[in-house]
């Protein structure tokens, strides 16, 4: 048997990074106003770097009084502290760190080729900088692309701007996307945006892109030919993306026909024909878009669904790449239907796998449930499943702070409860009541994490600001 001590040794090597009076390396990181000299050992470097190992096996470093001389002024000097602290202890802490370092040490890693850093970094922005990532997702977006290592980011970004475009084509940012960008994205099926609204953000974008045109001249009633002809050339390639025929007869005569110039003759002929004779195009065959997680629910924001759908697959997180496509149809929904244990029963009886959302009066708490059977008459009958779950939000669209209860592995048998004069049940956990009251509960029939997933409202009843329900269907 092996013993090992890294601890000891991670602590040595820290030692010698903070007290690095034997270094035989200078590195001088940042640029203009934000440089700092670092102190390094070389062998350990090139041990741990298969970058340093080449760059100090070359001709071309410079030596001082036998001491290397490196320049990296492309690296923030805080980042590079990060790099050396986990090159020399194989330790890295980004609790506290902004997300504009923890971005610029994936791009540190990626050109040091640290492929574990790297790896590390990109799960951390993608589990715990989501939020961070939303705000800044051309940034983000523009860096990423640039490295091919970065996949996972990569497409991490793409579908959650799929799932909930609105906050990314609205930000102030948005103007200045990459083109490859934008084209990649409206190519997509599953861009879950109205197609009339992705034709508006095409144009603003491709008015900022033109020269002659943006913020100074974006009012097309002053434009002459020429500015015509100018975005013409812009959105050249991105036009035969757009679904025409997705958009309506009167927000094409709107909003459409007024950029008649900018749009290829033989595309706006069969768009017209379309709206005219009914007749589909010939040249432009894209189908509609289909979004990856589409619902149209009060209560929570589109990404949510595919934390959701995630939890429908076993995968927890919110790196999540689906298997399938999931679509939410509603069923029910108390403020227009009326809350009623009876209604929302007729109505979502025999639909098969049910999504129930609830929200109570004084809380932004989104509670949930996923019944993997559907609800049906069977009178008062346990239903047997392992996929069911119980779930919450901290609010309609945190990602962040959610909770959910798997059925427990011991009553699979008591996984839902079906009762005419309930609205629905979870194993008596969250369940409506012939009084059209919610009710929370701890049978035992669901996992530890229930009391968590119910808090603060366990063991008491309540009734709802507004109830839920959507049909699941996968493709």
């Amino acid at each position: 048997m092996v013993s090992k001590f890294h601890s000891s040794l991670s602590e040595a090597l820290s030692l010698m990074l903070n007290d690095s009076d034997d270094h035989d390396v200078i590195i001088q990181v940042g640029e203009n106003q934000n440089i700092k000299e670092f102190r390094a050992h070389s062998n350990i470097l090139k041990a741990r770097s298969p970058y340093f190992k080449g760059a100090f096996s070359a001709g071309w470093i410079s030596k001082k009084d036998n001491i290397i001389e490196f320049r990296k002024p492309n690296i923030n000097p805080t980042v590079f502290e990060m790099i050396l602290k986990y090159i020399y202890t194989g330790e890295v802490d980004l609790t506290k760190a902004p997300g504009e370092n923890i971005l610029g040490l994936l791009v540190a890693s990626d050109e040091l080729l640290l492929e574990e850093l790297l790896s590390h970094v990109q799960g951390y922005l993608i589990e715990n900088q989501s939020t961070w990532i939303e705000k800044n997702f051309v940034l983000v977006l523009h860096t990423v692309f640039k490295l091919a290592s970065c996949k996972k980011l990569q497409d991490h970004c793409l579908e959650s701007i799929c799932d909930d475009p609105q906050p990314f084509i609205t930000s102030k940012d948005f103007p200045s996307l990459d083109k490859d960008i934008l084209y990649g994205l409206l190519k997509r099926d599953d861009l879950n945006i109205e197609e009339i609204v992705a034709w508006d953000y095409l144009i603003k974008w491709g008015i900022q892109q033109t020269p002659g045109l943006g913020s100074r001249n974006n009012n097309r009633t002053k434009w002459n030919n020429k500015n015509y002809e100018a975005l013409k050339k812009t959105l050249n390639k991105f036009i035969p993306l757009i679904r025409f025929t997705a958009i309506s007869s009167a927000d094409f005569f709107d909003k459409v026909r007024p950029y008649k110039a900018v749009i290829p003759y033989h595309i706006y002929e069969e768009a017209m024909e379309f709206y005219m004779k009914d007749t589909m195009p010939k040249t432009t065959t894209l189908p509609p878009r289909v979004g990856r997680s589409q619902i149209e629910s009060n209560l929570i924001k589109p990404k949510l669904t595919r934390i959701i759908a995630g939890w429908i697959e076993r995968k927890n997180g919110n790196n999540l790449s689906l298997n399938k496509k999931y679509k939410f149809d509603l069923l029910y929904r108390g403020s227009q239907d009326g809350i009623n244990y009876s209604t929302c029963r007729n109505k979502c009886n025999n639909q098969g796998p049910c999504l129930v959302l609830v929200k109570h009066q004084q809380s932004s708490e989104i509670y949930g449930g996923y019944n993997p059977l559907g609800f049906m008459y069977c009178g008062n009958q346990w239903r047997n499943t392992s996929e069911s779950f119980i779930f919450s939000f901290e609010t309609g669209e945190d990602i962040k702070n959610m909770k959910i209860s798997r059925v427990n592995s011991n009553y699979y048998n008591c996984a839902i409860y079906e009762c005419n004069s309930y609205g629905f049940s979870f194993g008596n956990n969250l369940y409506m009541n012939s009084n059209s009251n919610i009710y929370f509960s701890n049978t035992g029939y669901y996992d530890d994490n229930v009391d968590n997933v119910l808090n603060p409202y366990q063991y008491t009843n309540f009734w709802p600001e507004e109830i839920e329900v959507f049909k699941i269907t996968t493709s």
